[in-house]
């Protein structure tokens, strides 16, 4: 059989070669189809797993006893138990709640709380408890009808067997963005679930405000200590501070404090003093500058800017002015001593004459200004002076004065944080408690388990992964080759081609139409032959295989028929001897054909007959002989080849299969190389390399490898006969 009809094109006409001048190998299918190809051929198998796994999921559902959950549902409020409530490196709130959270469902995990509701409740002397959950302790409370108890060992075991059950069968839920969690409790009695559930919820409430009273105790009598101690130390550092200021004559005008109780800042007399005079200090020089400014200030004529600014000098000027213009214009029609003109003249002059003296007057009275306030200047400026030489003293002093200071402000704030903390700690008995009961329990109405659904759900998750475990070691130990891709990575040799899964009759018909998808997979594949050589297709070749019915003759043929339709001259030899086939494709007859001209008979003209194929001939196997692999050892099948060559273009050997026969590694001494058949999902890959293993061993050259049998399936990506030639056109030709 050769392999599948309705499959996309076979792989390109040719094997292109990369840079290093290796050939290039056929890309692998995309990975999710390799999985889906697997899928289908073990699917029996995986819908057998999966079947199994769900009736066993039905039946473990039906036989299982019905448990009911309760549920009760309390707040936790958020709650900061500090002694000292002294800040550390880290900020308070960093990750607070998540471990204040995570501490309380931990807490309602503990054993101790099972503890106190198998106490609470006398768990371990009823015997509905043990029955609900199934277990059926060693001995009950009473032994026999005499009424007798147990021992005290006994009576342990019991508890610790309760005590156990409560922590296997309990539920704690925190719900996802809130303070609220769900306490839920299963067993085969709904009322028990119920009773439980709100115990549980219960006994935490109680279990955390008795560990709130055990610790309020210890830590006031810690507080009541620390207090004492640093109540006497508060008052030495405050004498010393007051101490310290009186011997070195530091006179505070006040001080500020902060939140905390820290003195931020404390002002004494000199510096008060120092500020106000240094503050006259800079107003004086300001004066002293603005007055030395208005003295060098004059303008382009000599005349004191300031003067230029008087109104007095203003309005003068501008008198002299009109004047002036007046007597000009008296010049135009009068000589100077004229009257009238000569009285504006003198009144010109007595005008200069008082601008002048009002300038002078202006000029004396700012150089007066500015003597008066470079001596103000002076003075302030030697009060300051002393003033800082204090100063400078004072706050040498004051390095001791602020240790004391600090020493006495941390004193303060300790004192007051423990005082406070203190007053907290003895009304922590009387507060509200964090923890509040939001939901109690009802006795349920429906069992949580088991649930039909969800088993079934689980079943067939577990069948997937059974199945998928169960493929993937089937699919490991089916070594078989399966897709083209996996040629040259598994056997290490070029891949040539391969060819659809089709029988025998049908492929001999389908070679005869050089448009179908069989004469196109060969044609690919003589076309991958040419570059094997360098000088093109291979003058002579054997084709051979693993084992028989692999394709091997089918391929030889098709070969053939290839070579001879491109107007080559191809013989076709049927090596074959013991069991030949070629004549019987051919419709000819056998009488005669290789074994004769191996066995002596030097005339092989005679043995050669022509077929009705174009350009192809054909030596028939001939007689089958007693020991073909004897026939095959001498020298004159490859003189056979020689004297062949001579008169046809290219020779095509169809080789017996390789394993347990020793006839196709003595046929590779007479031929260029081999073409190697293998049936997809046929022979084992271990098979297939030993039998390329004997070909190496006896120096043959492999030219590749053909894929036969190739199913639909298995094409994969790029490696199908869909298309066709001209896209479907033989198909259509088919349907024709």
């Amino acid at each position: 059989m050769l392999q599948g009809s309705k499959l996309t094109a076979s792989l390109p006409a040719n094997i292109p070669t990369n840079d290093s001048g290796e050939q290039a190998q056929p890309l692998a299918p995309p990975l999710l189809l390799q999985y889906w190809q697997v899928v289908l051929r073990w699917k029996w198998v995986i819908l057998g797993i999966i079947a199994s796994m769900l009736a066993l999921g039905l039946v473990a559902t039906l036989l299982m006893t019905p448990k009911y959950s309760a549920t009760s549902r309390i707040e936790i409020s958020r709650e900061q138990k500090n002694i000292t409530k002294v800040e550390g490196l880290e900020s308070s709130d960093a990750g607070r709640d998540l471990e204040f959270y995570q501490t309380q469902y931990s807490l309602l995990e503990a054993r101790s709380l099972a503890e106190r509701v198998s106490r609470k409740l006398r768990l371990a002397s009823r015997e509905g408890f043990f029955e609900a959950h199934g277990v059926s302790p060693e001995s009950s409370i009473f032994a026999g009808p005499t009424g007798k108890r147990l021992s005290a060992d006994e009576l342990n075991k019991r508890e610790k067997l309760a005590i156990s059950l409560l922590l296997d069968n309990v539920g704690i839920s925190p719900i996802r963005g809130s303070s609220l969690v769900d306490i839920s409790y299963t067993s085969a009695s709904p009322g028990l679930s119920a009773e439980i559930s709100n115990a549980w919820a219960q006994q935490f409430i109680e279990s955390s405000i008795d560990r709130r009273f055990a610790s309020t105790s210890d830590a006031r009598k810690f507080l009541e200590d620390r207090l004492a101690d640093l109540r006497a130390r508060l008052e030495m550092s405050e004498r010393e501070v007051v101490n310290y200021a009186s011997e070195k004559g530091i006179v505070s005008l006040g001080r500020d404090q902060d939140a905390q109780g820290k003195t931020k800042s404390e002002r004494t007399l000199v510096a008060a003093d120092l500020e106000a005079l240094n503050a006259a200090l800079a107003g004086a020089k300001a004066d002293r500058i603005t007055a030395e400014s208005k003295m060098r200030t004059t303008g382009s004529n000599g005349a004191n800017m300031t003067a230029l600014g008087n109104a007095a000098i203003s309005e003068l000027r501008q008198r002299r002015a009109q004047v002036a213009a007046e007597y000009a214009k008296m010049m135009v029609q009068f000589e100077p001593g004229y009257p009238a003109a000569k009285a504006l003249s003198e009144q010109v002059r007595a005008l200069d004459d008082s601008i002048a003296r009002e300038e002078r007057r202006v000029a004396n009275s700012q150089s007066a200004e500015y003597r008066e306030a470079s001596r103000r200047e002076q003075q302030l400026q030697e009060q300051v002076d002393k003033l800082k030489s204090r100063l400078d003293l004072q706050q040498r002093d004051s390095i001791q004065y602020n240790i004391y200071q600090r020493e006495a402000d941390t004193n303060r704030q300790l004192y007051d944080a423990l005082l406070q903390r203190y007053k907290e700690i003895g009304v922590a008995g009387v507060g509200a408690n964090n923890i509040a009961i939001v939901d109690v329990a009802k006795i349920p109405e429906k069992p949580s388990s088991p649930r039909l659904l969800i088993n079934l759900i689980l079943s067939l998750f577990a069948g997937l992964a059974l199945a998928a475990a169960a493929t993937f070691a089937l699919d490991q130990i089916d070594e078989g080759l399966r897709d083209p891709h996996q040629v040259n990575r598994l056997l290490q040799v070029p891949l040539l081609g391969s060819v659809p899964d089709i029988e025998d009759e049908e492929a001999r018909e389908l070679l005869a139409d050089a448009k179908s998808v069989v004469s196109e997979a060969y044609l690919s594949i003589r076309s991958n032959l040419a570059f094997s050589t360098d000088h093109g297709v291979p003058r002579a070749f054997m084709v051979t295989s693993t084992r028989p019915a692999e394709g091997k003759s089918t391929t030889s043929l098709a070969l053939a028929t290839v070579l001879g339709r491109t107007g080559k001259k191809v013989l076709l030899i049927d090596a074959d001897m013991r069991s030949p086939s070629m004549h019987g494709f051919m419709g000819l007859g056998n009488a005669t054909g290789l074994s004769n001209f191996l066995a002596g008979d030097n005339q092989w003209q005679h043995l050669i007959a022509a077929t009705p194929v174009k350009g192809l001939a054909l030596m028939a196997a001939g007689p089958m002989p007693p020991s073909a692999a004897e026939l095959l050892s001498s020298d004159r099948m490859s003189t056979l080849v020689k004297q062949l060559l001579e008169q046809f273009d290219h020779i095509v050997i169809d080789s017996p299969p390789i394993l347990g026969l020793a006839d196709a590694p003595l046929l590779s001494r007479a031929v260029e190389g081999c073409v190697f058949v293998v049936e997809a999902e046929g022979v084992a890959v271990r098979g297939i390399k030993a039998s390329l293993g004997r070909l190496q061993s006896v120096h043959a050259h492999v030219f590749g490898v053909v894929l036969t049998k190739l199913k639909q399936k298995q094409a994969g990506y790029g490696y199908g006969y869909g298309y066709g030639y001209g896209y479907g056109a033989s198909d259509e030709n088919k349907s024709n």
